[in-house]
């Protein structure tokens, strides 16, 4: 879109639209989560009037950041259409659904007796008898008096309720799930043994089930749900018990849980709790979408099944394609052609007002090619640096360097970071003087970077287009000439 001229008034106006309106009006679900909203399609995201934050990444920011990253728009669309110019909406103010005033954290009152909650978790749940009594008598899962609700409480480390989450015990239609307001992530459901293991979970039901499913000596290990899948609550029971040295991560067998798993050893390693720490932290994955529905499937309930991430499904796929392409391309004598001839072409497709107006056979095989060329680039600047790669290991290193939960954003954005790469790679190559061991080094780096985000963008074309990435026949150009 061509450059607008909007006031200050308006800019404030676009960037304080209710974003819950906004979602809402959208045909999008929400969840109340406390003061905030969380988003169903994208669970790490909580909204708050007209600001946004995901935990997922860190980012967040108010309406105009948010249309811009989740709607795929730039600075003057995410404006124009906040502000009704396309469509002609009229969005809610943000104190139309502002949350009310802050109020001190406080259990729900509790239910004289607990038939409710004990049917829902042992008829249906198949939680076993003596765990759920546990931690029943511990005054850590009770029966809410209004609603009937099981509320599975959080303590601080002196002991003081902190948390609490409620779960709805009838079994037609979506079951209630949310934190009692002012409930601290830090401290929500967990209990704590004495060896050195932490299991991880996200729900407090997902790890009553999995007590249940490994009875031997669980009282000895150390359990914690996430706030959804937030980090607080596993940083903080690392922090406060010393003896925690080895955790495992039991998330959802599904895309989310797959996501969120490479998220959190990322955090690990940034805390410091593993080194090398991406490939040593354990993972447990149940048999079906989660350990509750493994409980099921053992009771002759049919369960959900697993879902693997489609990403990685593919990965494997896009990996030996491109070491075709790698081998077919080998004889290049100018790699750093094949990337600016290939990123030409792709330039005007990905430029597109939609992108499905552009032919996505043709867009995968530029991709493809630019991955290629970056890949042979790398691998002639660490042979004269005498620190050779093979092809294969080239290809080998870039797929176990993809991180499904890093990959994110359209093809637009895609697109952006794949100019970005071959910006600062022309950069280098055309710098004056004698590059340094660590200026090839960093060049290297970034032919790896650049190969990697045209491999995710190659993963966005197959999956978000269903279109094959074999290109048609078509004239190869003649590197040997300047580019």
């Amino acid at each position: 879109m061509s450059y607008i001229p909007f006031t200050e008034e308006e800019k404030q106006r676009a960037n304080s639209v209710d974003l819950v309106d906004f979602l809402q009006r959208q045909g999008e679900q929400l969840v109340r989560s406390g003061h905030e909203w969380r988003w169903k399609r994208h669970d790490s995201v909580t909204i708050r009037g007209s600001e946004w934050f995901r935990h997922s990444r860190k980012e967040g920011g108010h309406a105009i950041d948010f249309v811009q990253r989740f709607y795929d728009m730039d600075f003057p669309g995410a404006v124009t259409f906040l502000l009704g110019g396309e469509g002609g909406l009229e969005w809610n103010q943000t104190a139309k659904s502002a949350p009310p005033p802050k109020k001190n954290f406080a259990l729900p009152e509790a239910n004289p007796d607990m038939r409710r909650v004990f049917a829902y978790l042992l008829k249906q749940r198949f939680i076993d008898p003596s765990v759920l009594s546990y931690f029943a008598r511990e005054h850590l899962i009770y029966e809410d008096k209004e609603y009937h609700n099981a509320v599975f409480v959080g303590l601080d480390e002196d002991g003081a309720a902190r948390h609490a989450h409620k779960r709805g015990t009838y079994t037609k239609g979506e079951p209630y799930k949310g934190n009692v307001e002012e409930s601290d992530p830090k401290y929500s459901f967990h209990y704590i043994g004495e060896d050195d293991t932490l299991y991880v979970f996200e729900a407090p039901i997902d790890m009553l089930s999995f007590i249940s499913l490994h009875l031997k000596d669980w009282q000895k290990h150390s359990y914690v749900t996430l706030d959804g899948v937030s980090e607080h609550a596993m940083l903080q029971q690392l922090k406060s018990h010393s003896n925690l040295k080895k955790i495992v991560l039991c998330l959802d067998h599904d895309e989310a849980g797959i996501e969120a798993t490479g998220r959190l050893k990322d955090i690990l390693a940034e805390h410091d709790y593993y080194a090398p720490a991406y490939m040593d932290i354990p993972v447990l994955q149940s048999r079906y979408k989660d350990w509750n529905e493994d409980i099921k499937a053992k009771h002759g309930i049919t369960p959900i099944p697993a879902g693997e991430h489609p990403k990685l499904v593919l990965l494997p796929e896009i990996c030996e394609n491109l070491f075709s392409a790698c081998e077919t391309l080998s004889a290049v004598p100018d790699p750093n052609a094949v990337i600016r001839e290939y990123h030409r072409r792709l330039t005007p497709l990905v430029d597109s007002e939609k992108l499905a107006a552009a032919n996505p056979e043709i867009v995968g095989a530029c991709l493809q090619k630019m991955a290629a060329g970056a890949l042979l680039a790398a691998q002639r600047e660490l042979r004269q640096m005498e620190r050779p790669e093979t092809l294969g290991q080239l290809v080998g290193n870039l797929r176990d360097s993809y991180r499904p939960h890093l990959d994110r954003g359209w093809m637009r954005t895609k697109a952006e970071d794949i100019r970005e790469d071959a910006v600062n790679i022309d950069r280098q190559l055309f710098a004056p003087g004698i590059r340094t061991l660590q200026e090839r080094l960093a060049l290297v780096s970034d032919y790896r970077r650049l190969a990697l985000d045209c491999v995710k963008a190659q993963l966005f074309v197959r999956l978000e287009l269903s279109q094959p990435l074999q290109a048609p026949e078509e004239a190869a150009p003649n590197f040997r000439m300047s580019m």
